[in-house]
């Protein structure tokens, strides 16, 4: 729904339906082209849809987006129908009519603009019949997980300014896992690596000994303004000459160590980040060849923290852990290895239940604070539609990855 309603600009909108051609029917239009769960779409469907999407030219292949979205909804209105929700005739009325007006137009000038281009007017009302149902679902099913306190409301207005000055640090690592076994060694050789202040030493050292992916670089991490960083290892950092390294950092089931290499004021405050999102899929083996490979092989199959839903389809809930939370509530070694990746891209850097388990982690995304004038009614109305809209994503997703989706 969201998508759609962007696309639909009075002048695209009016030119589109002016000049769009009419879809010809074909031999077994109406025959079914995908089977979701128990419901059936039909060819005839996607036709009408890609219509309806070029008229409002969105992006992409307009029979692909079709089918997209036609399983979305398929999914949606089952789900509604399922935990008892029926729109009323005048709610998808009154939805017509919204998104008929976002072009404005009435809603009886919008269905006669799309039956002029072959688009009949039940297509438009199915499309928001759904769309209507889903927000009804998604204001029962997670009312009381949206609920927002004074305090998220005072940090998302608290000042963006970070610690009063840009500044950004330019630091190599060194992650060591570390179980029951290994413990006293590897204890020892970080605080013998702590004492070391040349740069290539530690290099050495990181490719070496270092889990991370930054091992074969040294260690060596780019450039980082310093509110990217967990807040437990600003003033650690902080507290560093260029070449010193830290003292060992004690994380679960692993050990760091950290070299400042360079520090710079830029005169630049970056935005402060309010909540991150990240997911985590627990793999047996550790860090094992075979189960680093497996690794490696997921890595490259997953664009999304969406697509882990999938993965971990038939598997206990407890293998896959989605959450946002302030970067303050994450915990440090987590914190550290989200704090280098951009969203869709995975760690393996860390391991839980003294190294016999792999954490898979992957960034989902960013949201940063509000600005400190907003008002107060707006910034808790704002942060209510970013958690449901959080949580219908995920419930979206985990509806597909449980669904029988068969096409013809």
């Amino acid at each position: 729904m969201r998508t759609l309603t962007r696309l639909a600009a009075p002048a695209a909108l009016a030119l589109s339906l002016a000049l769009a051609p009419v879809m010809a029917p074909a031999q077994g239009l109406f025959a079914p082209a995908i089977l979701v769960n128990d419901g059936v779409i039909t060819g005839y469907e996607l036709n009408q849809r890609a219509e309806m999407l070029k008229l409002l030219r969105a992006p992409g292949d307009p029979l692909k987006v079709a089918r997209e979205q036609l399983v979305d909804d398929r999914l949606r209105a089952q789900a509604a129908a399922a935990a008892g929700i029926r729109p009323s005739e005048q709610d998808v009325l009154d939805g017509m009519d919204e998104f008929a007006g976002r072009a404005n137009l009435t809603r009886e000038e919008f269905t006669q603009a799309l039956e002029a281009s072959g688009v009949a007017e039940q297509t438009f009302r199915d499309f928001v019949a759904a769309g209507v149902a889903w927000r009804m679902l998604v204001r029962q099913r997670f009312a009381g997980r949206s609920s927002v306190s004074e305090s998220e409301i005072d940090r998302a207005l608290s000042d963006t300014g970070g610690s009063g000055s840009g500044v950004r640090v330019l630091l190599s690592e060194i992650i060591m896992p570390m179980t029951p076994a290994t413990e006293d060694t590897v204890r020892a050789r970080a605080q013998r690596i702590a004492e070391l202040e040349d740069i290539s030493a530690f290099s050495a050292q990181a490719r070496r000994y270092s889990a991370t992916a930054t091992r074969g670089s040294g260690g060596r991490l780019p450039w980082q303004d310093l509110t990217e960083l967990p807040p437990a290892l600003q003033p650690i950092v902080l507290g560093l000459r260029p070449g010193e390294v830290s003292d060992p950092l004690p994380l679960q089931g692993a050990i760091a160590l950290f070299q400042l290499r360079d520090i710079e004021e830029t005169g630049y405050t970056p935005p402060e980040v309010a909540a991150v999102e990240y997911a985590a899929y627990y793999m047996p083996g550790g860090r094992s060849d075979e189960t680093l490979a497996k690794a490696r092989v997921l890595a490259s199959k997953v664009d999304r923290c969406d697509d882990l839903y999938g993965v971990a389809k038939g598997q206990p809930a407890e293998v896959l852990e989605r959450g946002t939370l302030p970067p303050s509530d994450i915990p440090t070694d987590i914190a550290f290895e989200l704090s280098k990746l951009d969203p869709g891209e995975v760690s393996t850097a860390l391991t839980r239940a003294n190294g016999q388990t792999l954490v898979f982690l992957m960034l989902c995304g960013r949201t940063n604070a509000i600005a400190e004038d907003a008002d107060r009614d707006q910034v808790a109305l704002g942060l209510r539609n970013q958690r449901l809209t959080a949580l219908a994503e995920g419930y979206l997703a985990q509806l597909r990855a449980d669904a029988r989706i068969i096409e013809k």
